[in-house]
C-alpha cells in the first residue's frame, strides 16, 4: 500500500470521478484518480446539460469552454413519434433567463476532455490502468484494493459506476434491467442537412414503447441521434436482445423524420438500459459513493452526468465548511443528496412510461402536453434551479397528474 500521500482517492476516471478530484482539488485536497483503463476517456456521443449543472460548471470557471465546444439549442420540441405533430416545446432562451444559466448540448468526450485538462492544471495524481478489486477500512481513512496492493486515502470517493464494487458494501442489489434498447450515432451534419431536422434544437419524438432524439453538437458540425426501444426479447427473457432487426420493427410505425434518421445510427453497438432502486446511504466509514455508483438512472431527464457533477460540487462544498471533518462532511453530503437523486430516478421512470404510451393513453397525454403553456415550468423547477446544499434548500415536487 502506497504512503499517506494524498488527502482523497477517487476510484473511476468517467466524468464523476473526474468532477470529483477537480472540486476536491480545488478546496486545496491532494487528490489520486485510479482509472482501470489504460487511459483516460469516454465512449459515446451526446450530452445534455441543463442549467443546474452549467450553473456548477461555471462557478468552476469551465463554462466558457465547454460552450465553446458545445451547442446552445434554443428549444427542446417534444412530438409524437407516430405522426410527427409538436406537442409541446420549452423555450431555451427563457430557459436561461429563469434559471441564470444555459440548456447545453455536447458531445460526453468533449465534457470529459475539459474536466481532464482541468484536473492536470490542478494537480491531480492521474493514474491508469488500476483495476480496484475491493474496499477496506482504515485507521484514519479507507483504502481502494487493487492487484499491487492498495491506495489509501482519507477518504476514498467511489465513482465506478453501475456496477460498482463498492455499494456491494451498502448494498445487496442488481441493476434493474428496464427493457428497453438505446442506439446511437453522430454524424457530419452535411449528412442529414437534406432531412427535415431542426439544426438549432432538441427534438424527442415520443412513441409507442419507443422514442427517437435528434440534436446538434460541436457547433453544429455534428448531428446526433438516440433511437430507445423496447425490445420483446428482453422481456421474454432471451439473452440475445436489443438487435438491429428489433431496431427496425420497433420503428416500423414511427413517422418520416424519425424512419429517416434511423440508417444513420450506428448499427455495431447498443447500450441496454438498467437503472438501479434508489438506496438512502452511501456512505459506509471513509468510503463514500458518487454518480452512477449512487444512483444510474434511467435516461428520461437527461441528467445521469448531471447528478454527477452535482454530487462533486455537494461534497466539495461539504468538505470545505466542515474544517476537517470528514465525517460531518459525508453526513452532510449523504443526508441531501440521498433523496434529490432518489427523486430523479423514480421520476425518470415514470416519465419513461409517459414517453411510451400507445392507444387511449397515448391519446390522453398527447392531449395534456398540447394544454401545457410554453412558459409553464411546474415540472422542470425542482430539477434545474440551484442545487441544494441541505434537505431545507430542496424544493417541492410537482403535483402528480395521471389518467
Amino acid at each position: 500500500m502506497t504512503g499517506n500521500d494524498v488527502d482523497v482517492v477517487v476510484v473511476g476516471g468517467g466524468i464523476g470521478g473526474l468532477s470529483n478530484a477537480l472540486a476536491l482539488s480545488r478546496k486545496g485536497l491532494r487528490v489520486r484518480v485510479l482509472e482501470r483503463a489504460q487511459e483516460f476517456g469516454e465512449v459515446g456521443a451526446g450530452l445534455q446539460i441543463a442549467p443546474n449543472c452549467t450553473r456548477i460548471l461555471d462557478r468552476w470557471g469551465l463554462l466558457g469552454e465547454i460552450t465553446s465546444l458545445g451547442v446552445l439549442p434554443e428549444n427542446i420540441v417534444m412530438k409524437d413519434a407516430v405522426d410527427g405533430s409538436v406537442l409541446t416545446r420549452l423555450d431555451l432562451h427563457d430557459v436561461e433567463r429563469r434559471y441564470g444559466f444555459p440548456y447545453m448540448v455536447i458531445h460526453r468526450s468533449d465534457l470529459h476532455g475539459t474536466l481532464l485538462r482541468a484536473c492536470r492544471e490542478a494537480g491531480v495524481d492521474l493514474v491508469t490502468d488500476v483495476a480496484v478489486t475491493g474496499y477496506e477500512q482504515a485507521a484514519g481513512g479507507a483504502v481502494a484494493v487493487h492487484g499491487g496492493g492498495g491506495e489509501f486515502g482519507g477518504v476514498v470517493v467511489a465513482a465506478d459506476g453501475l456496477h460498482s464494487v463498492a455499494r456491494r458494501i451498502l448494498s445487496d442489489d442488481e441493476p434493474v434491467n428496464s427493457a428497453y434498447v438505446a442506439y446511437r450515432g453522430a454524424v457530419p451534419f452535411d449528412r442529414v442537412a437534406g432531412l427535415d431536422v431542426h439544426p438549432k434544437d432538441v427534438v424527442v419524438y415520443v412513441g409507442p414503447r419507443c422514442h427517437f432524439v435528434q440534436y446538434p453538437l460541436r457547433q453544429g458540425e455534428l448531428f446526433n441521434q438516440v433511437a430507445v426501444f423496447e425490445s420483446a426479447r428482453a422481456l421474454a427473457g432471451e439473452a440475445d436482445w436489443g438487435t438491429p432487426d428489433e431496431l427496425d420493427a420497433a420503428f416500423e410505425r414511427a413517422c418520416g423524420q424519425v424512419r429517416a434518421g434511423l440508417p444513420l445510427m450506428w448499427r455495431d453497438r447498443w447500450w441496454r438500459m438498467f437503472d438501479r432502486d434508489p438506496i438512502m446511504n452511501w456512505v459506509s466509514g471513509r468510503i463514500v459513493l458518487t454518480g452512477d455508483a449512487a444512483h444510474p438512472p434511467l435516461q428520461y431527464l437527461a441528467q445521469g452526468a448531471v447528478m454527477a457533477i452535482e454530487d462533486a460540487w455537494v461534497l466539495s462544498e461539504h468538505v470545505g465548511s466542515a474544517g476537517g471533518d470528514w465525517d460531518a462532511a459525508l453526513a452532510a453530503y449523504n443526508e441531501v443528496r440521498t433523496e434529490h437523486c432518489r427523486r430523479v430516478l423514480t421520476t425518470a421512470r415514470a416519465w419513461g412510461e409517459l414517453w411510451h404510451h400507445d392507444g387511449d393513453e397515448r391519446l390522453w397525454r398527447n392531449g395534456v402536453l398540447r394544454e401545457r403553456d410554453v412558459h409553464d415550468y411546474t415540472y422542470v423547477d425542482w430539477l434545474f434551479g440551484p442545487t441544494a446544499l441541505t434537505p431545507e434548500q430542496e424544493p417541492p415536487m410537482f403535483p402528480a397528474r395521471v389518467p
